[in-house]
């Protein structure tokens, strides 16, 4: 493997410091040390990034790269299992097809690192997986398997199944559902009933022991409070996926220590629940406290939008660019809680790094180099 050093550089480690003439040492697909006036070890191949940026590699928390294969159809859509409305045994694992050009796309666009998920058909949708974005084995470019376990709120579940002549029909279904379910799951636990081994309850028991958190889909206020009621009542650890509507409840969101993912905020109001979509989101939740990250949703907004969407959120929602490179780099690692490994420039941590040719806040910059786990995937 290439020893590799990145030199005379503006470094962005992710957390909030920068090194104004840095180098980045990266060697066994590790980085070695970070820092301003660095010896250079012999044999290393060193690239000059004199008037460039260096960031970690991006990470997108909210995808369904692989499982919805762009430009297939329905021969390509493998991320709603929609046979039923509750579906925790599954595993978006099982769907994703990693030579998807998704996987390419994120990776010239410097996105590293993405959790892939069920969709939002179903009221429990399946347990969902953090991956690399470079590879043609899934199996080897998983840093972490299960990520979560997907459920859905509001309007999605109700069209997919109410349509159908089944429950849920109503929002108190949906989170009747929920309930009833993380029920059965604990007399599982307790040994309750039926002996019998049950998949779906084996999924659900990794919630309940917080071996994994919840990653709720709930767009409108009255459902990020139905979320946050579950999450008492069952006591579990939790993520709000997408928030659209967190602006209005931000200081009551802060009270209850989540994480959420916002966005994919490019999107247009497709449905009523995104009549209040905004850049001001962001902004709002981080100002109550909130731990935020940004997601392009992709497909849904394409993952090689997800630093034009951070640049939104600063023109137009007014976050700074540190608070932006935050929530799709280190604020993102720890939201899919992978941040022991990547979403910032540290020794001992995974070498996923990205070369910019300007500031990567600015629609002009491009990237370079792209190097995941020390190996340089994009650029000469």
């Amino acid at each position: 493997m290439t020893k590799y050093a990145i030199t005379n550089a503006r470094v962005l480690d992710g957390k909030g410091t920068f090194f104004k003439n840095g180098t980045v040492l990266m060697d066994d697909g590790r980085i070695v040390d970070v820092g301003e006036n660095l010896d250079i070890p012999a044999g290393v191949d060193v690239i000059d990034a004199k008037d460039k940026v260096v960031t970690p590699g991006l990470i997108d928390v909210h995808t369904h790269l692989g499982v919805a294969e762009a430009g297939l159809g329905q021969e390509g859509s493998d991320f709603n299992e929609t046979s039923s409305s509750m579906t925790p045994e599954i595993r978006a694992l099982d769907g994703i097809n990693p030579t998807e050009m998704g996987f390419q796309d994120a990776r010239e666009s410097g996105v590293t690192t993405v959790q892939i998920m069920p969709g939002s058909a179903n009221v429990i949708g399946g347990e969902m997986v953090v991956v690399k974005t470079v590879g043609n084995i899934v199996d080897e470019m998983v840093i972490s398997s299960p990520s979560g376990m997907k459920a859905a709120t509001g309007e999605n579940p109700k069209r997919f199944h109410g349509g159908k002549g089944r429950m849920p029909n109503t929002r108190m279904g949906v989170a009747a559902q929920l309930r009833s379910k993380l029920i059965e799951a604990q007399n599982y636990v307790d040994g309750v009933g039926d002996k019998g081994r049950n998949l779906g309850l084996e999924n659900l028991a990794k919630v309940l022991n917080k071996e994994i958190p919840l990653r709720v889909h709930a767009h409108r206020a009255d459902d990020i409070q139905t979320v946050l009621r579950i999450k008492e009542e069952f006591d579990i650890d939790l993520t709000i996926e997408h928030c659209t509507e967190g602006h209005q409840i931000a200081e009551y969101v802060a009270k209850f220590n989540v994480p959420v993912s916002v966005g994919p905020t490019m999107s247009t109001r497709s449905k009523v629940e995104l009549a209040d979509k905004g850049w001001h989101t962001i902004k709002a939740l981080l100002d109550a406290g909130v731990a935020c990250s940004i997601t392009t949703d992709h497909p849904v907004v394409g993952i090689e939008y997800l630093v034009t969407s951070a640049i939104h959120a600063i023109e137009s929602g007014g976050i700074t660019e540190e608070q932006a490179l935050r929530a799709i780099t280190y604020d993102a690692a720890k939201h899919i809680g992978v941040e022991d490994r990547v979403g910032s420039l540290e020794a001992g941590k995974d070498a996923d790094v990205v070369v910019w040719s300007g500031n990567p806040f600015e629609l002009n910059s491009k990237v370079e180099n792209v190097f995941i786990d020390g190996e340089k995937v994009i650029g000469e």
